[in-house]
């Protein structure tokens, strides 16, 4: 009900606006038409000022179809009257009303045409267009009116044709402009003052046009320039068009009355001063009006730029929030599988390991408990790995490497899969010896395994080989290290080869059923190996097997010297976790390794428990009841004493660089991610066993 009252409301309102327009608007046409016809007249009889049939043409545009009529019913009864009270037969009435009426109505038609329904004008080159459109039909209208009067009121033709097509055409100039910028109900903010200023600068523009004027021996008309200006600044197009309407309604009066220009031009006839006064008006509103559209297109420029960078912060906080949530998904559902994956993958691990009485085919259900657990954390770690890619938070950290050791340590790594299925698996190197390069080694890693799983899973019989070896330089380019991994399996066709290195893509759907994967291998390889500042590609024809092959730049280094082979761990090793099932198997890994092991199952536990001092390294899990594993962190590092010394070691599912950055904020001085890869925690212990440090 309150929504219907206030639609009422607001209806009334703007009806009762356009009622007052057409008030006016009429009022406007009567008073001007009586001036001009009454006051202005040349010796033939023809006005030599005459702005209706723009006012009219501009009422066409603004009002509703009701009003129109009404204002072209009271067109009509001003021409017939003021004509009549004139002294102009019936005959040239209708002659004069019927050319102005066609005038008019041509104009507002035409000026529909340009500028739509509600014509504006928004730059001086639209005012300009819609000016010089208007010519003809005024030249028109001119020409048939003088052709049928001029010899009823025994005048010439020509002579009758030029004052007609002069006040006709100077007032359209002046008039249709103005009376459309007028009349414009689109609010511009750039140039909204309050009503008393509006006031102020018009009048301030009417009191110098009549000081001005009204100086009995020097009349000083280019003072009005300034004033107009100003009120063009200050208010816009809408000023500068008041401002020239103001100026017109002062010194057409006051030229008639023998002041203005009369007192500048005294020996030119009283139609020569009208023009010239109409000319005077048409410079002061041209100029001041292209000021101020300039004024208004930059406000809107700056308006629209403002609008538009609101909108691109908005969809940046929006990409912003979208990213977090993806992170945030990502993580959880990392941990969340990760979790039961260490216990899966560890569990069966040290069976296969500490169970010597297992049967044939019990050893076989291990070994594929540990291949598709081993697929499934594969293809976390890829969605991961993209997704870290994507956002740009994978930094190299090269550091002195042997190509070929890498290479022969990542193809050791998928030599049992190799010999389950019966493949031979070659590896060769042609490098200089004794030489190292500049190379992560993480990385470079892999890219190797992805290619080298890749080639045993898509190879049913035959063999494998991978080489590294040098490759000539371009010219003025650095050497590069030339990768390949080369098969004898299905081989991949053609035409499909260019969609192999995009995300979540393989050669096609049979593969993807058959195989397994989520795609996403070889998209990290390339943005790895495009990172590294190399390229990688891949040479292969259905049936015939596949060669990857991929290069980085070879940047020599110095040697260091090699470390001595790691040893198991033999430490003093407090564990937290407060899952059961992972508490046991970090347990069994450790003490299979030599550790001596105690456990706490929460960081509260384990603050006490470290606190007594002692360990070696501690162990700590991040998600945890009662109090979390960062917050442990930080609790043991508050110690006193040597227990608070022990290097603490994050162990967790969390693996979004955001989060291991939190735990080393946290204090701790390392991360092994679940599934816990024993090689790995074993070489993470021994990097940190016997160290000494108060803080990350």
């Amino acid at each position: 009900m309150t929504l219907r009252v206030e639609r009422a409301r607001d209806s009334a309102s703007e009806g009762l606006g356009r009622w007052g327009l057409l008030a006016g608007l009429a009022a406007a046409f009567v008073i001007s038409f009586a001036f001009s016809d009454l006051l202005t007249r040349d010796s033939n009889g023809m006005p030599s000022l005459w702005p209706m049939n723009a006012i009219l043409a501009a009422s066409m545009l603004h009002l509703s179809g009701v009003q129109r009529r009404i204002m072209v019913l009271i067109a009509l009864a001003t021409n017939a009257v003021v004509h009549h009270l004139a002294g102009d037969p019936w005959l040239v009435i209708v002659i004069y009303a019927s050319c102005d009426m066609a005038e008019s109505l041509g104009a507002a038609a035409l000026t529909r045409r340009l500028r739509g329904p509600r014509a504006s004008i928004r730059s001086v080159r639209q005012a300009l267009v819609l000016v010089a459109c208007m010519l003809p039909i005024t030249l028109m209208a001119a020409a048939v009116g003088a052709a049928l009067t001029a010899p009823m009121v025994g005048a010439d033709v020509a002579t009758f044709f030029a004052g007609w097509a002069s006040a006709n055409g100077m007032g359209m100039i002046i008039t249709l402009p103005a009376a459309l910028i007028i009349l414009d109900r689109t609010p511009d903010a750039a140039f909204r003052r309050p009503l008393p200023i509006r006031l102020a600068l018009y009048g301030l523009v009417a009191a110098i046009t009549a000081f001005s004027f009204l100086k009995t021996r020097t009349p000083m008309p280019f003072l009005i320039f300034p004033a107009a200006m100003l009120a063009a600044f200050q208010l816009g197009p809408r000023g500068a068009a008041w401002s020239a309407m103001i100026v017109i309604a002062i010194t057409a009066p006051m030229t008639i009355g023998g002041e203005a220009v009369a007192r500048i031009a005294p020996r030119w006839a009283e139609v020569d001063r009208i023009r010239m006064v109409q000319a005077f008006v048409t410079t002061i509103f041209f100029t001041c009006l292209a000021a101020a559209l300039s004024l208004s297109k930059e406000a809107r420029l700056k308006s629209l730029m403002a609008r538009r960078s609101a909108a691109a912060r908005a969809a940046r906080a929006r990409a912003q929030a979208a990213g977090r949530a993806r992170t945030d998904f990502l993580a959880t559902m990392s941990h969340e599988i990760r979790t039961p994956l260490n216990s899966v993958l560890g569990f069966a691990n040290l069976l296969a390991e500490t169970e010597d009485g297992l049967s044939p085919a019990g050893r076989r259900k291990l070994e594929l408990i540990a291949q598709a657990g081993g697929s499934l954390a594969t293809i976390v770690d890829d969605i991961l790995d993209f997704s870290r890619l994507e956002a740009g938070r994978v930094e190299l950290r090269p550091e002195a490497v042997d190509p070929a050791a890498l290479l022969a340590d990542a193809a050791s790594i998928i030599a049992l899969d190799a010999q389950t299925k019966g493949l031979s698996l070659g590896v060769e190197a042609d490098l200089p010896d004794g030489l190292d390069y500049a190379l992560d080694p993480a990385r470079l890693r892999q890219v190797l395994l992805n290619l080298l799983n890749n080639a045993v899973k898509f190879t049913a019989g035959g063999s494998v080989r991978a080489t590294v070896s040098l490759e000539a330089p371009y010219p003025g380019g650095p050497e590069r290290l030339r990768f390949t991994v080369t098969d004898t399996g299905i081989g991949i066709a053609p035409e499909v080869q260019s969609r192999l290195f995009q995300r979540f893509s393989q050669a096609d759907g049979s593969i993807s059923r058959a195989f397994g994967g989520a795609g996403l291998g070889l998209a990290i390889s390339k943005t790895l190996v495009t990172r590294m500042g190399g390229e990688i590609g891949v040479d292969s024809a259905l049936g015939q097997g596949a060669t990857f092959w991929f290069t980085v730049p070879a940047e020599p280094v110095c040697a260091a010297d090699a470390d001595a082979a790691p040893q198991e761990a033999v430490a003093r090793v407090l564990l937290v976790d407060d899952h059961p099932m992972n508490r046991e198997l970090g347990a069994a890994m450790l003490i299979l390794a030599g550790c001596a092991v105690e456990t706490a199952e929460d960081g509260d536990e384990a603050v006490r428990i470290a606190a007594d001092g002692g360990f070696d390294v501690i162990l700590m899990d991040i998600h945890m009841p009662r109090m979390d594993g960062l917050a442990a962190a930080r609790a043991i590092k508050a110690l006193d004493g040597p227990a608070a010394l022990a290097p603490i070691i994050a162990l967790s599912a969390d693996v979004m660089p955001q989060q291991i950055e939190r735990c080393r904020q946290a204090g701790m001085v390392d991360h092994v991610a679940k599934p816990i890869q024993r090689d790995v925690l074993i070489a993470t212990l021994n990097r940190w066993i016997g160290a000494e440090t108060a803080a990350a």
